[in-house]
């Protein structure tokens, strides 16, 4: 089932794809601005920060990846369940960290879900860390 595997820029023609793989990922949630044109706002915005991986013509992993100028911010890192601990993961995060490093951000954030312990222990396999007395806080507007 595995050949070999391709990453490039995520495009906004990738959206279809993109969100089918978000769906079927274990603990991630598809949220407001998460349809296509907030992505492609998104995108726009960021541009080559965000990843996709790629088998033949399938894509099986994205990184949507951005910045707002001062903190990096990595959503969506997610990859098929067939394809799930082989490295492609911390593969998305790397490209998506040297773009970041390459524009000058120098701390990246992200935020994971406490239901969401294979992602928690994927995260600190990474290098992050868990911020003591913060609270994730958003409101809908």
């Amino acid at each position: 089932m595995r050949g070999q595997i391709e990453t490039r820029e995520f495009a906004i023609e990738d959206y279809d794809a993109a969100i089918e793989l978000w769906q079927r990922v274990e603990g991630l949630e598809i949220a407001e601005g998460d349809d296509r044109e907030g992505v492609a706002q998104f995108l726009a915005r960021n541009p080559g920060l965000s990843r996709v991986a790629t088998d033949g013509t399938t894509i099986v992993g994205v990184a949507l990846c951005g910045h707002d100028g001062r903190r990096g911010h990595i959503y969506h890192l997610a990859v098929g369940p067939a394809y799930q601990g082989g490295g492609l993961g911390k593969r998305l995060l790397d490209e998506s960290l040297a773009n970041l490093r390459r524009i000058g951000i120098k701390r990246v954030i992200i935020m994971v879900a406490d239901d969401n312990p294979s992602g928690r222990e994927f995260w600190k396999r990474s290098g992050y860390e868990e911020i003591p007395g913060v609270r994730a806080m958003g409101i809908d507007l």
